[in-house]
């Protein structure tokens, strides 16, 4: 039986990871929040220091966004930090977690999959987990070769994982074909020879294991070209901006940046920074939503003319990669005289002058920890 050969695996070869020594459904839901997108290898000390610092979703919700940020720094996919911050908070008006499904999956960050691995793993209630792992075993297993992107892939796959679920054990058979999926039904090279479930597979039948599951299309990755110039004052201060919606790392502080649709030679930087007058910094060449430098001839006076002799580059191209874009990153640092509030005004009205020893205050992307490495 399909149910039984995978739990029986599971038995022997899980992995025993932290969040499954707990039944507190607080507990499962940050783990599954740190984990979407996230390697356990990468996850498990974040789900550690949060579950430290915030053991119960009431003192998740009454800590500061800023707070939160700063120990998600350098998990990447930030939102899964406002989300799992604002669940916390629902969770907490609620007065305890409710046994409710039609409650967890209307928090905020929660999809299906992640209500139903809390519904089982927590409250042991037979919902079936459909994330990559599962969707591998199960097109392998039974020959599934209708692309898993599609609406009717996903439809059928659904009703397969609803229908092999051990409903007598939810939690158990869960974590076992996850685990399953990760260990032993791998991507790539899995290890069909040691396979409990090998005389039934479709895919091993029919030589089609490194062919399945199928996805109909590919999400093209776009390169994203940005030069950081790490500004600072000879008394130790430096100019830190917060990031606004409607792109990446919502929220996370940045140095000034200039964004542009090349590499840039460091006389173009040059010349950028020469022509740059407050409020802030990018070039003509870039979108009007990601303009943070004024264009040329906009602005008469410029606070770094006559300073550019502290510009040094510091690393280039530094790469970067999203889920969907490429980032390419140079970073210079410009050492001014002495912090001016000017470049401050404008559209970088959210930045600020901070003192460089309080810089680990402040959640940055983990490419400008990597940049700030190179310093």
């Amino acid at each position: 039986m399909f149910s039984t050969h995978l739990e029986q695996w599971y038995e022997l070869h899980g992995r025993d990871l932290p969040w499954r020594r707990t039944g507190d459904p607080y507990l499962i839901m940050l783990s599954e929040f740190i984990l979407q997108q996230t390697q356990i290898s990468q996850g498990t000390d974040y789900y550690l220091r949060f579950a430290e610092r915030f053991p119960t979703a009431e003192s998740l919700a009454e800590a500061s966004e800023e707070e939160v940020m700063r120990l998600w720094q350098g998990l990447g996919y930030y939102s899964r930090a406002r989300h799992l911050h604002a669940a916390a908070k629902q969770i907490a008006a609620a007065g305890c977690f409710p046994k409710d499904y039609s409650f967890v999956r209307a928090l905020p960050g929660v999809g299906d999959y992640t209500a139903a691995a809390i519904m089982s793993l927590a409250f042991g209630e037979p919902y079936a987990v459909l994330d990559g792992n599962v969707q591998r075993v199960l097109a392998r297993h039974f020959g599934i070769c209708e692309p898993v992107d599609t609406g009717q892939g996903k439809k059928l796959l659904r009703a397969l994982a609803d229908e092999m679920l051990d409903r007598q054990h939810p939690a158990l058979y869960n974590q076992a074909i996850m685990d399953f999926g990760a260990l032993l039904c791998k991507p790539t090279s899995p290890l069909c020879d040691t396979c409990p479930l090998s005389g039934t597979c479709q895919a091993l039948k029919e030589h089609l294991t490194d062919k399945l599951p199928i996805k109909s299309k590919r999400t093209a990755v776009r390169d994203r070209y940005l030069t950081y110039i790490y500004t600072r004052t000879k008394d130790g201060q430096t100019l830190l901006r917060r990031r606004g919606s409607g792109d990446i790392w919502q929220g996370l502080f940045e140095f000034p940046l200039i964004e542009s649709d090349r590499p840039l030679t460091m006389e173009e930087v040059e010349k950028t920074l020469s022509n740059f007058c407050p409020p802030s910094l990018t070039l003509p060449n870039c979108s009007a939503s990601n303009r943070q430098l004024p264009l040329k001839g906009e602005n008469k006076k410029s606070p770094f003319k006559g300073d550019l002799e502290g510009l040094s580059l510091i690393a280039r191209d530094v790469r970067h990669q999203l889920t969907h874009q490429r980032l390419h990153a140079d970073f210079y640092c410009l050492t001014l005289p002495h912090a001016d509030d000017e470049m401050v005004n404008g559209k970088w009205s959210n930045g600020k002058w901070i003192k460089e020893s309080d810089l680990d205050r402040y959640a940055l992307p983990r490419l400008l920890e990597k940049l700030l490495e190179k310093l």
